[in-house]
């Protein structure tokens, strides 16, 4: 399959939309040699679920392309933390004290500082990781102003089998009223919908390896 060529397709749509969007290649379960030619291509964003999965197959990677931004954007445990803060530029999945106290420990020991992305469970679904809507505004200040993590912007994930516009209409407004500069939301099925929402990131990946 010429993955490259869905690539190329995405881009041109949004760049039809919007030129205040970037693409996330989501590269979870694919190997080397698939995400290759989107390196060579310059690209320069891409995301990964799993923090050890990540560490197998970016590390060298990373050592050969200090220009790439790696972007976490699944669930991060807190025992993996570290590595995380290792490796990854972004992490779209801040969503506890817990593991924003870690986060901060390790910046107090390290020069490096991270891109934050407060994940929201826009949706108020029990099975979804993320803080809700109405605590949203407590939880950033907690994070900016005690932790003086670099907080840029919020994250989410609609319910699935619903119009996402209302979900994202409520993102865009939470960004808004936080003083913030960026919305991660927006996937295979709906980025289109999310970039008319202020999304400033998109994250893609079965549209493209399809």
């Amino acid at each position: 399959m010429n993955y490259l060529n869905n690539y190329k397709t995405i881009k041109e749509e949004v760049s039809k939309l919007t030129n205040k969007t970037n693409l996330i290649i989501v590269t979870k379960n694919q190997s080397f040699e698939k995400i290759l030619p989107f390196i060579n291509n310059g690209h320069l964003h891409f995301g990964e679920n799993k923090v050890q999965e990540a560490k197998l197959k970016w590390n060298n990677i990373l050592n050969n392309k200090k220009n790439i931004k790696l972007h976490l954007i699944g669930k991060l445990q807190s025992n993996k933390a570290k590595d995380a803060f290792g490796l990854f530029d972004f992490i779209h999945t801040l969503d506890s004290e817990k593991l924003a106290k870690i986060l901060s420990g390790l910046e107090k020991v390290s020069a490096k500082k991270i891109h934050y992305f407060i994940q929201i469970n826009i949706g108020n679904e029990i099975q979804k990781n993320g803080i809700d809507y109405l605590l949203a505004r407590e939880f950033i200040n907690f994070c900016r102003n005690d932790l003086n993590l670099n907080i840029v912007g919020l994250m989410c994930i609609p319910p699935v089998n619903l119009d996402p516009i209302p979900f994202f209409k409520k993102m865009q407004e939470l960004k808004l009223i936080n003083n913030l500069n960026e919305l991660s939301m927006g996937m295979s099925v709906d980025y289109k919908q999310a970039i008319n929402y202020g999304a400033t990131y998109i994250r893609i990946g079965s549209a493209i390896f399809k």
